[in-house]
Order: structure tokens, then sequence, then C-alpha cells
């Protein structure tokens, strides 16, 4: 259940702050905001201000036109939530206070507002990440330079075909002893597996949260001349850094993966233009559902980093030129721009409405596979949840 919450808890922030960005542009643009909702109706509870500026509650059966302002509500399914803006469908563009009344530059402007709270969120949250110190690889000059606690002896990779891969050790295990013998540098682990050529050992990894022990007999490299078990390794730990540098290094971080996770995306989409097996992995609700609840178990540092992760994802993904998302609509303002007149409101509509209905179907798509890749921690948490009640 504490998963569950911390999931919602995620979401509700991603969804609040990117909302938020959409609803303060608007504002300030001179836009008529109808509702500014967290979560999806039916409203749980609902408030505004009255023409004296006094907050007022939002009765049952009272009509949203009677509202001067702007209606804010919290609602019964939380999942999301939403802005309500006059005129986002093109309708009433003869009024001064409708979105379809601003020029194009504000209409962009309000709707990348979002994308953009976004990314600011992921450059804040890894500021602060790596204020109170983010996991990094370790090497001689942050060590000597930076704070660096919790170092450990990390599997980045492993070869096929070697004892490691027939042990089934994975990448991301962490070493914890060989032969109960634990170890801080990579050079002295090395050194104590090649004496061990032939000799079958003992290695206790962590993965996840538990450990777990492996029999393994180093063999010897004919490339490198030593006893190896077919691993890449390096050393880990939480590095923070002074304010000034945490900051600096949030921001360029933040950019530094929106170039990977571009990247990743432009991938996926040739792929599976091309038809080739897309190789990236891809997680839809469930799968993001089971990483939160794998990545509760580690602390809250690794909380906040998957939660600057996913607010990045979600700018990126909203911002692609896909009929129904923010980007797609830019794409539409564009057009129009460069027409000197807009696009029928009907077919624009029709438009998004088709995107909004393949992309719900791409859900669909990413959850049954979810559910297939997932399906014994879906299971083991759903059973949790029905144990509650």
């Amino acid at each position: 259940m504490f998963t569950v919450i911390v999931f919602i808890l995620i979401l509700s922030v991603l969804v609040f702050v990117h909302e938020m960005g959409h609803f303060v542009v608007a504002r300030r643009a001179g836009v008529k905001v109808f509702e500014f909702g967290l979560g999806f109706p039916p409203r749980a509870f609902s408030f505004y201000k009255d023409k004296e500026g006094k907050w007022r509650k939002f009765l049952k059966g009272q009509d949203i036109a009677e509202v001067p302002g702007t209606l804010y509500s919290l609602n019964w399914i939380p999942l999301g939530g939403f802005v309500k803006i006059k005129g986002e469908n093109g309708e009433e563009a003869e009024d001064k206070d409708s979105f379809g009344n601003k020029k194009i530059w504000k209409r962009i402007s309000i709707l990348s507002a979002g994308v953009i709270m976004n990314v600011i969120l992921t450059a804040v949250l890894l500021s602060i990440g790596f204020m109170i110190g983010l996991p990094q690889i370790i090497d001689k000059e942050n060590t000597k330079t930076l704070t660096v606690e919790s170092a450990q002896i990390q599997i980045y990779s492993v070869e096929k075909d070697t004892p490691a891969h027939d042990a089934k050790i994975q990448a991301g295990d962490v070493i914890v002893s060989i032969q109960e013998q634990e170890f801080v540098d990579i050079e002295k682990l090395s050194d104590f597996i090649n004496e061990k050529e032939g000799e079958e050992i003992t290695l206790k990894i962590k993965r996840g949260d538990e450990e777990i022990e492996k029999k393994i007999t180093p063999q010897k490299s004919e490339e490198i001349d030593r006893a190896v078990i077919g691993v890449g390794l390096m050393k880990t730990g939480l590095v923070s850094y002074p304010w000034y540098q945490a900051i600096y290094k949030g921001v360029s971080t933040t950019i530094e993966l929106t170039g990977f996770i571009v990247s990743a995306f432009y991938n996926i989409i040739k792929d599976l233009i091309i038809g080739v097996e897309v190789e990236t992995d891809i997680a839809g609700p469930i799968g993001i559902a089971v990483l939160t609840g794998q990545v509760v178990k580690l602390g809250f540092i690794y909380v906040l980093q998957f939660t600057a992760l996913l607010s990045l994802n979600l700018a990126i993904i909203n911002f692609l030129p896909i009929p129904a998302l923010d980007g797609g609509r830019v794409i539409f303002l564009i057009f129009e721009k460069l027409r000197g007149k807009p696009i029928s409101a009907r077919i624009e509509n029709i438009i998004h409405n088709t995107g909004f209905a393949l992309l719900m179907f791409l859900v669909l798509v990413v959850t049954f596979y979810d559910l297939s890749k997932f399906k014994d921690s879906f299971i083991a948490l759903w059973g949790k949840i029905i144990g509650l009640f």
C-alpha cells in the first residue's frame, strides 16, 4: 500500500507542476481558466473566489458558469489532472479572454509551459539530490574533492559465455564479498580473483534489497593473461556537492539526460517505422508502479532521482509532435502561422481525437506488455492491496 501511495504522490506532483505551468501562463496571457483540477472527476471537493474575493465552496449541482474566476477541484480519480481553458479547441475565438483570440506566440507559450515546468522540476530535484548525495561512479578525482558515502563495487556488464554469465549474475548487482572478504578497491578485488584461478569461490551479491550467494570459478582470459569471471566493474556511491556546484550539476545533468531520452525516443520511433525489434525497454503505468515499489525499497534519494527522470520523460513525451499532445498542438499553430490562417477547427479536432485514440491504444498495448513482464510483482502488489480491505 505504501508503494501505491508513493506512486500516486509522484504522479500527482508531476501532473500538478505540468498543469500549473499551463494555468499560470494562460492567466498571465489574459485567458480565462474555467477549472484547475487535480485528479479526474467526479469532484471530491471544489472551491473558488467570488466577486468580493472570498473563498466559496462549489456546491453539488451548481453551474460552473456561475464561477467568476477559476474553479479549483480535487477529484476522486488520483491518476492525473487537467486545466480547462476557455477556447482551447478553437471555440469562442471572438472573446478577448479566449485562448483562440490570442496571438500565436502566446498560445505556443501556454501550450509549452507545462513541458517547461516539468524540465525545471527535473533540474530542481536533481540539484537537491546532488546537495544530499546522488548515486554516481566514483573516481580518484571526485573522491579527493567531494563527499562520498556508501561506496560499493557494482557490476555494470556481464560478458556472454563466461563464468559470471553461467552463474546468472546481472548488471546492477553489487558485490558484497568474495569468500567472506569485503573489498572497496576494484584493483584488489581483481587481483584476488586472479589468484583464485580454477578454484570455486563464493560470491555474495546484493540485488535490490536481497543478498544472494553464487558459486563461481574464475577462468583465465587469453586476451589479458589473467583469471576473470567476465564482468565489468565500477565503484559507485552517494556523491554530494556544495550547493553552488549542485545547482550547476543539476542543470547540466538535466540537459544531458534530455539528449539521451530524445535519442532513445528517436530510436524507438525509427525501429517501429522500419519494423525492427525495439531494443529499448518500455514501461507503462503498471511498469512504473512496479518500478516505484523497487525504488522505494532503496530509499528517499532514489525516489527523488526516479521522480526527476519521470518528470523529464513526461516533458519530452508531451512535446512530441503527435496530435492530442502539447507538441502536436504547437505544430498546428506553426502551420497556422505559415499559412496565414488557422486550420479548420473541425478538422483539427478530428485529427487530435484520432491521435488521442491511437495513444490510448498504445497505452493498452504497453499495459499488456507490463502485465506479462511484471506479472508476479503486480499480482503480489494487488494481493496486498486487496488484503487491506
